[in-house]
């Protein structure tokens, strides 16, 4: 079997890669290197660098590698740049998306794993299921939205099934050391611990503390990259073996409000300095997940359901990181 990850060169990417090629799989990268990176490419993977928006090139890496299974992650991802400069991400995670789509065409791909974002409910009190109308706030999470209409319009046109993974807040490191979040222009809080739990004075920016929540900060739920790993390798089995198409969550089905996760850091930094700022716009107030389908319909059981743990990770792949980037 050989699998297409478009974005493998990503933080998420490279770990599904990692654990794709350790199950003796083909496995083939696309990824521009936009915001993908050099250093998290596995070497016993096939890398191409190149753009979803070629359609001729995606168009020969189907027929080449006979690919029946592509795994879509490849996107823009930064929230706030999304809201200055729209038409980026329409480009890339809309009109990509589609030409990815229509490339499928007279292809023999059978299924198509999307990587969608809880983003595309907005604002919820409460955890969130796979029932709710999308209500999306931001550019970034309408991007989503669009890209998954899309799936959906050309599952039935050229007869593929399809997965849409909604991912919650995505954090932690590989135990393997090998790979981990390297970008940090998005802004993710748990990447901002790592990066400050190396300087003698760490300080961790708060955006806003007037939100409608217990302690006024935003309330996310935070996800295991290791998890979220595994979720897609029973995505890819169920599809195959079930040829039915889905849409489901990925959360653990808890809220942690940015203060709450700060101050488990503060355990571990004592000297820690909060700075609360200005709210960004397009983040909501809170947003989690209800984790019932994705439960039944895999039989999952979460391995890494620990906030302590996946700071803890983070931190450890940021030293991995720092250690060899400055040799």
């Amino acid at each position: 079997m050989s699998i297409l990850i478009t974005g493998g060169a990503g933080y998420i990417g490279s770990h599904i890669v990692e654990r794709l090629i350790k199950n003796k799989i083909k496995v083939i990268i696309l990824d521009n290197l936009n915001t993908g990176h050099k250093k998290l490419i596995n070497k016993k993977a096939f890398f191409i660098r190149g753009d979803i928006n070629d359609k001729n090139l995606v168009k020969s890496i189907l027929k080449s590698y006979n690919v029946k299974t592509i795994i879509h992650l490849a996107a823009c991802l930064n929230v706030n740049e999304a809201e200055i400069n729209p038409q980026k991400y329409m480009e890339n995670n809309v009109k990509g998306t589609e030409n990815l789509l229509l490339s499928c065409k007279n292809s023999i791909v059978k299924n198509i794993i999307f990587s969608s974002s809880c983003s595309i409910y907005g604002n919820i009190n409460g955890a969130v299921n796979e029932n709710k109308k999308p209500n999306p706030e931001g550019k970034y999470a309408y991007s989503k939205y669009l890209g998954e209409k899309l799936i959906k319009k050309y599952s039935k046109k050229f007869n593929f099934k399809y997965g849409i993974f909604r991912y919650f807040n995505v954090a932690g490191a590989s135990n393997s050391g090998k790979v981990g979040e390297v970008e940090k222009s998005y802004g993710h809080l748990i990447k901002n611990i790592a990066i400050q739990s190396l300087k003698k004075k760490a300080v961790i920016k708060i955006f806003g503390n007037n939100y409608p929540t217990k302690d006024g900060t935003c309330v996310r739920d935070y996800i295991h990259v290791s998890d979220l790993t595994d979720l897609h390798i029973k995505g890819i089995n169920y599809l195959i073996k079930n040829k039915k198409s889905f849409i489901l969550n990925c959360g653990y089905g808890k809220g942690y409000s940015v203060l709450n996760v700060v101050n488990v850091f503060k355990k571990i930094k004592k000297n820690l300095v909060i700075i609360y700022q200005k709210k960004r716009f397009g983040d909501v107030p809170q947003v989690y997940s209800n984790t019932k389908k994705i439960e039944k319909m895999f039989k999952w059981k979460p391995k890494h359901n620990d906030i302590n743990k996946i700071i803890r990770s983070a931190i450890r792949w940021e030293k991995i990181f720092n250690k060899t980037n400055n040799k």
